[in-house]
């Protein structure tokens, strides 16, 4: 399967039946229409051709695709009976929590969704609460594992709160996008709290959120202290300092260099789980578990 991948175009009732065409016979695994016009009756055609596809992982429908309630609720029957799309990006769709709503249902029960972009959709708290059914705690069910928020003010400090807990719970996110939202310190606080206590979050992109150098020590003392899964924490267009950017960044780099030598190690103690060393005045015998995924102990003779 190939990708169809069109932008800022009017598209044709012929180039729509094309498109639909491919989709049936899953012939397409990439759809991308960002911020394309199209006919209400042809974004209907196209909903049919998604809900048929067995082929179509990534849906891109950004930059005001679905700019209306009734094109959500054709997107909502079309996912209901898709069960292949893994990706779904409506960035810049004036969603609002009432447009969440009724997309809610086929989201949460979509079997294969593990990527959400709802960036710039004006949603509020009650969206939120709606997102975080989506990242269910430690495995209870099948949940995100990329999503994407950015842009959306009308979220208060409240339905942060809300998120940063679903995220601490989270057993399989792995990136989160908060970027240009006016989170302030003591959301990214909480959000710290999150990350300590989350064992899947690897990136998180806090850009131009509104942090200082407080937010930026409160981090700091997060990745110094406790052992995460981050990798990746974006902090540009904040008013914080590049002194404090850069020693997050470098223990960030120093995690990830000793997760590689780590890895390095066990799979040299898989290729051989006993290891002995012999020097003058003992012997060193390193006992690993029969999977070699961890040492056990350590035991002079």
């Amino acid at each position: 399967p190939g990708s169809i991948q069109i932008s800022g175009e009017t598209l044709s009732g012929a180039e729509i039946r094309d498109i639909c065409e491919s989709l049936r016979e899953n012939s397409v695994r990439l759809l991308s229409l960002r911020g394309c016009q199209l006919s209400e009756r042809d974004f209907g055609h196209v909903c049919r051709g998604v809900a048929e596809s067995r082929s179509l992982a990534q849906l891109n429908l950004n930059l005001g695709i679905v700019s209306n309630i009734n094109r959500v609720k054709q997107l909502a029957e079309a996912l209901k009976a898709n069960r292949s799309v893994q990706s779904l990006f409506l960035h810049g769709s004036p969603l609002t929590d009432a447009g969440l709503a009724l997309l809610n249902p086929a989201l949460s029960m979509h079997p294969s969704l593990v990527a959400l972009d709802l960036g710039d959709c004006m949603l509020g708290d009650e969206g939120i609460n709606l997102i975080c059914g989506l990242l269910p705690p430690d495995g209870a069910k099948s949940g995100l594992k990329e999503l994407t928020l950015s842009a959306n003010p009308g979220i208060t400090s409240k339905g942060w709160g809300r998120l940063a807990i679903a995220v601490a719970h989270s057993s399989q996110l792995r990136v989160l996008n908060l970027d240009y939202n006016p989170l302030g310190d003591q959301v990214a606080g909480m959000l710290a709290v999150a990350v300590a206590s989350s064992r899947t979050l690897e990136v998180l992109d806090l850009e131009g959120t509104g942090l200082t150098n407080q937010s930026a020590q409160t981090l700091l003392d997060m990745v110094e202290n406790y052992p995460t899964a981050l990798r990746t924490l974006i902090l540009a267009e904040n008013n914080i300092s590049p002194e404090l950017q850069q020693q997050i960044s470098d223990l960030l780099s120093e995690g990830e260099e000793e997760e590689e030598t780590e890895a390095r190690e066990v799979t040299a103690r898989e290729k051989n789980p006993w290891i002995c060393q012999n020097n003058s005045s003992s012997q060193m015998v390193l006992v690993t578990s029969g999977l070699g995924d961890s040492l056990l102990a350590e035991t002079e003779m």
